[in-house]
């Protein structure tokens, strides 16, 4: 209860970094490059599907081909898209947009927020669905980008899928006990 409390839990400290000048100039940095990730991924799938043709994987055992992950990006960014609009119009638009302008019931109450939107458990249920699918979006697209850069030697490719799923396990787990947290103390 510490790490949550309402005035030094370690969640006000995170909305506190999150309302730094730094960040908010970053805010269109960040939402700049994760529109050149979504139509560079799109573009990628395109000219897979073209390059593949109607044969797919020309490979005795899809399995041995590549990862479910690695199959399923544009379905996992869909769904990740998805929840992000989602989880825009229930926080961003109603904590750090009013905080933006001094205006609004939430942005200097966090918690209020929180516990109003995790307090429904189909709620959670989606943030849940939406952190599997980014942890399996995360393991494929870390080691992918490294190999998409020529980073894929023999030496330190299996090491790099492996702090790729740790990276990315930490990262899911950190949102889904927040998520938990929220809904238990609404």
């Amino acid at each position: 209860e510490k790490l949550f409390s309402a005035g030094d839990g370690l969640f006000k400290l995170g909305c506190d970094f999150m309302s730094t000048p730094v960040i908010s100039l970053m805010v269109p940095v960040l939402a700049l490059g994760f529109l050149v990730h979504i139509i560079y991924g799109c573009w990628l799938s395109w000219q897979n599907l073209k390059a593949r043709g109607p044969q797919k994987y020309a490979v005795a055992s899809k399995a041995a081909a590549d990862s479910w992950s690695a199959k399923n990006m544009l379905v996992l960014g869909l769904v990740i898209l998805g929840v992000i609009f989602f989880h825009l119009t229930h926080f961003w638009a109603k904590m750090q947009l009013p905080e933006m302008f001094g205006v609004g019931e939430f942005e200097n109450n966090p918690y209020l927020l929180l516990g109003a939107t995790f307090g429904k458990w189909w709620i959670l249920a989606i943030y849940i669905i939406w952190f599997v699918a980014l942890w399996f979006h995360l393991v494929h697209g870390f080691w992918s980008m490294f190999q998409t850069v020529g980073w894929s030697g023999q030496t330190w490719f299996k090491r790099i899928k492996v702090i790729g799923v740790i990276v990315a396990t930490v990262i899911c787990l950190a949102f889904i006990a927040t998520a938990i947290t929220a809904f238990v103390m609404a």
